[in-house]
């Protein structure tokens, strides 16, 4: 299944935010971060590059054939900012997006081995609470969340709850999970009722917080 996970606002938001990017990376600044998240900046920005790229890729995990299909109603102005086609919402689908869920999971696990795991849980915790109160089930788009409060809240918790060194992992860590299992997981059962539409955990409605965790995370130092 593709189909665009990102609004069209925060794609046009990071594109003007690319030049203080690169300046900062000409400074070694983000060269910095980068090896704070185990990482060097080439291999830093290559994994974000993927991860943008393979968002558009849902993997379905759970399908069903509703009864009486009929096309989901959903209103212009999100079938313009997640450019979710009408078609895409005939029936119940439940999936996995690679860029958004897969991929940080992945890092997130490499990076708990780099960190103290006491600030993790803690910030962990909190995110879930947060992302859970944040999050609103959306019909056809599954669950919609602000793209700027959850990098913000886990990098603050990161900068309070532990050193300058592990403050990196830490915020990428509790913000990854505490907006997949906050916001997604944990509202699973409200998805399911709205009987049509594709739910695709890290996917549309809260891949743009997922990915802004990231960015703000490597901005830390």
């Amino acid at each position: 299944m593709f189909y665009l996970p990102f609004s069209i606002i925060v794609l046009f938001i990071f594109i003007l935010l690319l030049p203080i990017i690169l300046f900062l990376f000409s400074a070694n600044v983000i060269s910095f971060a980068f090896y704070k998240l185990g990482m060097s900046p080439h291999i830093g920005f290559l994994f974000f590059l993927v991860s943008l790229i393979t968002s558009m890729i849902n993997i379905p995990i759970y399908e069903k054939i509703v009864d009486t299909p009929r096309p989901f109603e959903l209103s212009a102005i999100n079938r313009f900012l997640f450019g979710i086609r009408p078609e895409f919402l005939t029936k119940q689908v439940l999936a996995v997006n690679v860029g958004g869920c897969i991929l940080p999971l992945a890092l997130s696990i490499f990076l708990l081995f780099r960190t103290s795991l006491k600030p993790v849980i803690i910030s962990t915790v909190i995110m879930v609470i947060l992302c859970k109160i944040l999050a609103r089930p959306t019909p056809g788009i599954g669950i919609a969340i602000p793209a700027f409060i959850p990098p913000i809240a886990a990098a603050l918790l990161a900068v309070f709850l532990t050193n300058r060194a592990n403050a990196p992992a830490v915020a990428y860590i509790s913000g990854v999970w505490g907006v997949l299992i906050g916001a997604d997981i944990l509202n699973l059962g409200v998805i399911k009722k709205f009987g049509y539409g594709v739910m695709s955990i890290g996917g549309a409605g809260v891949f743009d917080g997922i990915f802004l965790i990231g960015i703000i995370a490597v901005l830390i130092v």
